[in-house]
């Protein structure tokens, strides 16, 4: 698709809206409802908020049984949303751009807000919230008005308040396929004439749809719980006070993984006693030596004060302090073989606290409005990941050093234990069990953005907007590591001295040995070379040869603590971003608008063992003494994002018809990216991530029977310039494959990003006897795509084509039936895919949701 195409495409859509008034005939009976919003942090309707933004109602998250805001992307075309390592691991994008990840070093791109306070880390935003309004997701960079947390967008998610007139509530029971089961209350009503008060809790189970053939309990279940309180003063015309107080719990089994693509290492597994289930993506089964677990806790509390200094002028301010505690251990291995110790195969413990406080100052004239505001956000994070050896490490670990040393497993000896002896370590010592790498991290962070946006009437219909945001985001990091893996610290190619002589290096020594029979001594190593000129170049190539492969296999090299002498854990970065919108009313039913902005992301860190220092600080490390043996020099953290965005609009409301139309042309030049190699992440900045594209929205409703949507999107999406690390083999059958990441990614499809995504939805309401009833049906499609970086769409592919329906009836003492059925057409597909851990050649990948299906009965009071 290019830009042309487009166009072409567009020209033609405006055209056949201006020439539709007959869908406005005024003897037209008007059905649709005005849809309220708040994207521009002031409530506006959606036809008359010139940005491009979805907005899903609460009787749409309902009816589609969407259980958390990782369901949203199956209504907004644009969003997507990747599942990762566990429960609280998943990743938001907006038109191809976000990140996020296993690390909380890193903040996502999308901002996700509930009753505007940011919540900065997406495990902390997955609440089963009730009473919900409505969910805005704002498309495109909106650093304008939400600061640094918002450079690929913002999905904002608007409970109800309590209510001042009567007492209500309401209670639900769910039951449904793997013995899910949620009950859901809440109560909502006032204290006194001024005062109000709502309380909600709401419980789910299911076992999980992932067995686990080695005998554990089954993967991907729900065990969750929250409660949320909320207090609403309103002491006078003038003022409103909100108070909020949230708790969400998680302990969970997660995430099954499938075994995309069974590499040689496959076999490595299974020969030492260990099984997997092979190339069968959909099986949803696998072998785990242990269980998985999934823990955290979110919760907080808000306080909002809105105040009317006068007839013009009103005063906001959301003051917010929020905690996440997280405990993650999984199985990274993804087999039976105990590869890994299950107390720390791969442990996640971290807290975070962020204290945030926005201001916010609006008025308005008869042509002129205007908001200023301040934001101040102050987080901390603690966190601390290990991984270590189980008992079957060093067998694994043996057969990949003998197939790597050219040996035959099973009839050559193991490499390893010559080692050992080679540099006078008693056997048994690599790879033994307990033994790892440990890394403890904090990072505190402090920000702050001064904004402002003005709203000019030009007059005629037209009204200009400017707006501007400054950021300042200080960043201070310490990283402590302790690796007693001791194979990995080793420096197969340090010199070894004999008899003060250096020779090129132990190992160097032994196929001296083997080869001639005699001690490597100078003397002896000068004879050789006098009767046969060359030896020792031939035997140190073979040597070099054997060690480049024993390195791969060195998984957790030693680190560099920090701060140092050379590194000070330190970023502090700053920028200014900006909005310019032209806004037209061509007449009372369609309008269009034209914008440029720009978006802000500061600097990311990478809080895990794979924060490298970077090569220009190489020399400097080494020359105050702090390198150590198989350092690596990659990256401590990503330079921050700056975003770019063109955009034409038109949106169009008639009596039974609603239209959104943007077309936009949005980049970002150092884009974060967080690759996963197969051993670690590596965190770095593309150099320009972009995509062109169209967005199309629909709303139709040409009776008070019949409701239809529909909406698309197509994009371009492309990485303009990411040039990566080099892999060493790129042969996929090797063992030293390091799954596809080749030497530069420029002018490449980002993996995951659809062209094309859409959705079409259907209601159709009746009456049974004095029961109002209703059907609803969704199709969501997204067209074939590869999913890993630079691999072929055979390893791991992506498309979707799922049926959603439900069918409900409701009678006037307020009890609700509801049937409902996800995935009901059981399409398969995968919601991401990564290389093998420690399994080179190999590829995994985490299956979508089977069939489920189930009942929902509520009873509402009043």
């Amino acid at each position: 698709m290019t830009i042309s195409i487009i166009n072409r495409g567009t020209l033609g859509i405006i055209a056949a809206i201006l020439a539709v008034p007959a869908l406005a005939q005024d003897d037209a009976s008007s059905f649709l409802e005005e849809i309220v919003v708040t994207a521009s942090k002031r409530q506006t309707t959606l036809q008359d908020t010139p940005i491009a933004v979805s907005v899903v109602s609460a009787a749409d998250l309902k009816e589609s049984q969407v259980q958390d805001i990782k369901d949203l992307q199956f209504l907004v075309p644009s969003l997507r949303v990747t599942q990762l390592q566990s429960s609280g691991n998943t990743n938001f994008l907006i038109r191809g751009f976000g990140n996020g990840a296993n690390n909380a070093g890193i903040e996502p791109s999308v901002g996700v807000f509930i009753d505007g306070v940011y919540r900065s880390r997406t495990a902390s935003a997955l609440s089963d919230l009730p009473n919900l309004e409505r969910i805005e997701v704002l498309r495109g960079p909106q650093s304008t008005l939400f600061g640094k947390n918002a450079s690929a967008g913002v999905i904002s998610i608007v409970t109800a308040k309590p209510g001042l007139d009567e007492m209500t509530g309401s209670a639900s029971l769910t039951v449904g396929e793997f013995s899910q089961i949620s009950v859901k209350a809440d109560i909502n009503g006032p204290l006194s004439d001024t005062v109000g008060f709502s309380l909600s809790g709401s419980y789910s189970e299911r076992d999980g749809y992932y067995d686990n053939l080695a005998g554990g309990d089954a993967l991907n279940e729900l065990n969750r719980y929250g409660v949320r309180g909320q207090l609403l003063f309103v002491p006078s015309d003038s003022l409103e006070i909100r108070v909020i107080a949230d708790l969400d719990d998680f302990d969970e089994a997660c995430c099954g993984v499938a075994n995309l693509r069974n590499g040689p290492t496959g076999a490595i597994v299974q020969a030492i006693g260990g099984n997997l289930v092979p190339e069968a993506p959909f099986a949803y089964q696998g072998f785990y030596d242990f269980t998985p677990t999934n823990e955290f806790e979110t919760s907080g509390v808000s306080v909002q004060f809105d105040y009317d200094i006068n007839d013009a002028v009103a005063l906001t301010s959301i003051t917010a302090f929020r905690n996440l505690d997280r405990f993650d251990n999984a199985d990274v291995d993804f087999t039976s073989a105990r590869l890994f110790d299950p107390n720390a195969a791969n442990r996640t413990e971290a807290e975070i606290d962020t204290i945030t406080q926005e201001f916010r100052l609006a008025g308005s004239t008869d042509n002129f409005g205007w908001m200023v505001g301040a934001y101040f956000f102050d987080e901390d994070v603690e966190q601390e990941t290990g991984v270590l050896w189980g008992a079957a490490a060093r067998p694994y670990v043996d057969f990949l050093a003998t197939v790597l040393g050219g040996g035959t497993p099973g009839v050559d000896p193991s490499p390893l234990g010559p080692i050992e002896a080679l540099y006078g370590l008693p056997p048994g010592t690599f790879q033994t069990p307990g033994d790892g790498l440990v890394d403890i991290s904090t990072m505190d962070d402090q920000a702050i953005s001064i904004f402002g946006q003005v709203d000019i009437d030009l007059g005629d219909r037209a009204t200009l907007t400017l707006g501007a945001n400054y950021t300042e985001d200080e960043k201070d990091v310490t990283y402590d590591a302790t690796s007693t893996d001791v194979f990995s610290g080793i420096d197969l190619n340090n010199d070894l001295t004999v008899f003060g002589v250096p020779l090129p290096t132990v190992l160097f020594g032994q196929a001296f040995t083997d080869a001639t029979g005699l001690a490597p001594t100078p003397a002896n190593i000068g004879f050789i070379e006098s009767i046969m000129p060359g030896t020792s170049a031939a035997i140190n190539a073979g040597v070099a040869g054997s060690i480049a492969g024993l390195q791969t296999i060195q998984f957790l090299p030693q680190n560099v603590d920090f701060p140092n002498a050379v590194e000070s854990g330190k970023t502090k970065d700053d920028d200014t971003t900006w909005t310019v919108r032209l806004a037209f009313e061509l007449n009372d039913a369609v309008s269009t608008y034209v914008s440029a902005g720009t978006g802000f992301k500061a600097s990311s860190w990478n809080l895990s063992r794979d924060s490298r220092p970077f090569p220009q600080d190489q020399a400097a490390i080494e020359a105050a003494g702090l390198s150590v043996p198989n350092l690596a020099f990659t990256t401590r953290f990503a330079t921050p994002e700056e975003s770019t965005v063109y955009e034409v609009g038109l949106k169009a409301l008639w009596d039974t018809v609603s239209l959104n139309v943007a077309v936009f042309d949005q980049e970002i030049e150092g884009f974060q990216s967080n690759i996963f190699t197969g051993t670690g992440f590596s965190l770095q900045n593309a150099g320009k991530q972009s995509t062109t594209g169209l967005e199309l929205d629909v709303r139709w409703q040409p009776s008070d029977r019949f409701e239809g949507t529909f909406a698309a999107t197509f994009m371009d999406p492309t990485f303009d310039s990411f040039p990566v690390a080099e892999s060493v083999d790129d042969d996929p059958n090797s063992p030293t494959f390091l799954q596809g990441i080749s030497a530069d990614l420029s002018g490449t499809q980002p993996p995951g990003i659809h062209e094309l995504s859409l959705t079409a939805a259907g209601r159709f309401s009746f009456d049974v006897g004095n029961a109002a009833g209703y059907i609803r049906a969704e199709y969501i499609y997204e067209d074939d795509i590869r999913v890993i970086e630079n691999t072929p769409e055979s390893i791991a592919s992506r498309e979707v084509s799922t049926i959603n329906a439900s069918a409900g009836l409701a009678w006037d003492n307020g009890l609700e039936v509801m049937l409902w059925g996800r995935n009901i057409n059981n399409d398969e597909y995968l919601l991401s895919a990564f290389p093998s851990v420690a399994q080179a050649g190999s590829f995994s990948g985490y299956p979508n949701q089977p069939r489920t299906y189930g009942l929902t009965v509520r009873k509402y009071f009043d």
